[in-house]
């Protein structure tokens, strides 16, 4: 094996063990790329990088990151997932489970509204933690449907998956966006499935609120509730989806008006001020710049990868998958979904993808079908212990009585049926490729 290659090999290796070690991300995958591209190929990765960074930082479609981001957190701050429950849950509370469908629909609704999964987790962990603990819901199970309920802003658009997955794919936003859609409907329909099926066959484990708690608000309070509380995040939805998927506006106009409805939001129900509004730029800020630091220092560790020869020695290691396409693709899932356990999905996206898109290309697939199932998979990680970011989140706010083997236990459930998903998708890879194909794109 050439020792190029070698040093390729060594460079995954020695990013992992600076990733145990506790150091940032962003600060691995520049102290290997620059220390291993400079021994592979000298000087000439310094003239290289500038235009590669410079592509980032211009990328038209990427400044929707951080208008996206900044929707997320002013609905978090504007409490809609907190209004959003209450009379969800109200609504659904006669129900086994009805508690915990509410919040799978609250996750749906806050996920397309905003596409932040540590600010649906957070917001709604602690709203519901302890009120469903209190009601008897078993730890566990309140514990995996919040979690796994806040994952679903990866899959359904507006997605900041989707986004970084159109740029690395080459693949349209709006096309990922519309593909997305029902295998996001999907993964939320399997998790009603399962807890309606929970209240038939466990119903000790999912009780229906109490009746006198549900008489408290009559009939004609609770609709008009309904209307008040759950009508403008579906507005606000359709008109960013919508314009979209519609292709009437490109996804950076949409996300500006999205940023600019969840201030008119936070308006409206009387919770925005200046307060609020320092703190959302402030957090939109931070949490974008964290994504750009690591997307440009990705392009470092990527560059230098493949000048090693690394790209090459992953294309070689496909061509030993036996079983075509179909096992190379199911390779693919199987590595995407391992590499879940230990890193977030930006870094996947951004060093391991790159790396097998050669293949995938040559083999004339779908795109965006292909950038679907990695979606969905993504979305796994945010579930898989040890490094779940999802588990993270919940156990941040969590009371002391739900310990970190609750959360475990609870979302081993959600990640089979989000593994059942991605089997159904890849089964039918009409679910993803129909709705684009219907509207043209």
């Amino acid at each position: 094996m050439p020792v190029n290659e070698i040093l390729a090999l060594v460079m995954i290796g020695a990013f992992f063990l600076l990733l145990l070690g506790g150091l940032p991300v962003p600060v691995c995958l520049a102290a290997c790329g620059f220390v291993f591209g400079y021994i592979g190929f000298g000087d000439l990765l310094f003239g290289l990088l500038p235009a590669r960074i410079f592509g980032v930082v211009t990328n038209y479609t990427l400044l929707a990151l951080p208008l996206f981001i900044f929707m997320g957190i002013m609905l978090e701050r504007s409490k809609m997932a907190e209004d959003l429950l209450d009379v969800i849950g109200l609504a659904m509370g006669g129900l086994r489970g009805g508690m915990a469908l509410a919040i799978v629909l609250v996750g749906v609704l806050m996920g397309a509204a905003s596409g932040v999964v540590g600010a649906t987790v957070v917001t709604v962990g602690l709203i519901a933690l302890n009120p469903l603990i209190r009601r008897g819901y078993d730890k566990g199970l309140t514990a995996g449907v919040i979690c796994a309920s806040g994952t679903l802003g990866q899959i359904i658009p507006p997605s900041l998956v989707l986004i970084l997955l159109a740029d690395i794919m080459g693949e349209s936003v709006g096309t990922l966006f519309a593909a997305a859609l029902l295998p996001g409907l999907l993964l939320s329909g399997l998790f009603i499935v399962y807890i309606i099926s929970l209240g038939f066959f466990l119903p000790e484990a999912v009780p229906a609120l109490p009746l006198e708690e549900r008489r408290q608000v009559s009939r004609g309070e609770l609709a008009k509730r309904m209307l008040t509380v759950v009508l403008p995040p579906l507005a606000l939805i359709f008109l960013v989806l919508g314009s979209i998927i519609g292709g009437v506006a490109a996804p950076t106009e949409a996300a500006g008006m999205g940023a600019f409805g969840s201030i008119l939001l936070a308006l409206f129900t009387g919770r925005l001020n200046a307060r609020v509004m320092t703190e959302v730029v402030r957090d939109s800020f931070v949490t974008s710049a964290m994504v750009f630091f690591i997307l440009i220092f990705a392009q470092v560790f990527s560059l230098a990868f493949r000048g090693l020869g690394g790209e090459r020695l992953v294309q070689d290691a496909f061509a030993f998958v036996p079983g075509g396409l179909d096992g190379q693709l199911i390779f693919l899932m199987v590595l995407l979904f391992v590499l879940g356990f230990f890193l977030e999905w930006i870094e996947i996206s951004y060093i391991a993808l790159p790396l097998v898109l050669p293949v995938l290309h040559q083999s004339g697939v779908d795109m965006a079908w292909v950038a679907i199932l990695v979606a969905v998979n993504l979305q796994t990680s945010f579930l898989t212990p040890p490094f779940g970011w999802a588990l993270f989140f919940l156990k941040g706010v969590a009371p002391p009585e739900l310990k970190t083997s609750h959360i475990y236990r609870g979302v081993i459930p959600f990640i089979f049926l989000q593994i059942i998903g991605l089997v159904l998708v890849y089964t039918f890879p009409e679910m993803a490729l129909w709705l684009p194909d219907a509207i043209g794109w």
